[in-house]
């Protein structure tokens, strides 16, 4: 499995690249694993403010349906529509082409209580 060490993690599996006051958010290659195939994602939630740890949207795997946590408050400005069409690059490419939301950071020191890539990997026993 991938962990890129400049992301930060979250133990409910979702992954957070920042840059300046916006942040990309998605799951976790471990994340997109245990799903499965991931054939439906819902994010309802664009332009909305959500707080740390709330549910911005979800995503369908063949199996099951699990809710999307919010790593950092913030407003969600983008939805990777890509996924509309190719849910699947979740999957394939969990950390570029599958990302899902971008959003507003309402407080960038929010991140540093975010997983390193080494306590993700330790959470998870990787």
């Amino acid at each position: 499995m991938n962990f890129p060490s400049e992301l930060k993690y979250t133990k409910d599996h979702e992954w957070v690249s920042v840059s300046g006051n916006e942040a990309t958010i998605g799951i976790t290659d471990f994340a997109q694993r245990e799903l499965g195939d991931i054939v439906y994602i819902d994010i309802n939630t664009i332009g909305s403010e959500v707080a740390k740890e709330e549910v911005f949207g979800t995503v369908e795997a063949v199996k099951t349906v699990s809710d999307l946590f919010m790593p950092v408050t913030g407003t969600v400005s983008e939805f990777n529509e890509a996924l509309n069409d190719n849910p699947e690059l979740v999957n394939s490419d969990p950390y570029g082409e599958g990302w899902m939301v971008k959003v507003t950071l309402a407080d960038v020191s929010e991140v540093d209580g975010l997983l390193s890539a080494d306590d993700y990997k330790a959470l998870i026993g990787a």
